[in-house]
């Protein structure tokens, strides 16, 4: 009995995929806030661009 509580304590597959799926979720986070990020960029830059284009001169 005691031989199988030794194994049970030295046994870290658990923690290990615990690690992996912590490191996941981070690396989701970052992905979800980045493409936030750019999405937003890319939106003031279409609205600059749109606003030059509606106010620009008329040629005669």
């Amino acid at each position: 009995m005691s031989n199988l509580i030794a194994r049970f304590v030295k046994d870290e597959s658990g923690a290990t995929a615990i690690e992996y799926g912590l490191i996941a979720a981070l690396i989701a986070l970052a992905i979800m806030v980045g493409a936030g990020q750019l999405g937003t960029a890319l939106n003031t830059k279409f609205n600059v661009i749109g606003n030059a284009v509606t106010n620009a001169p008329v040629a005669p």
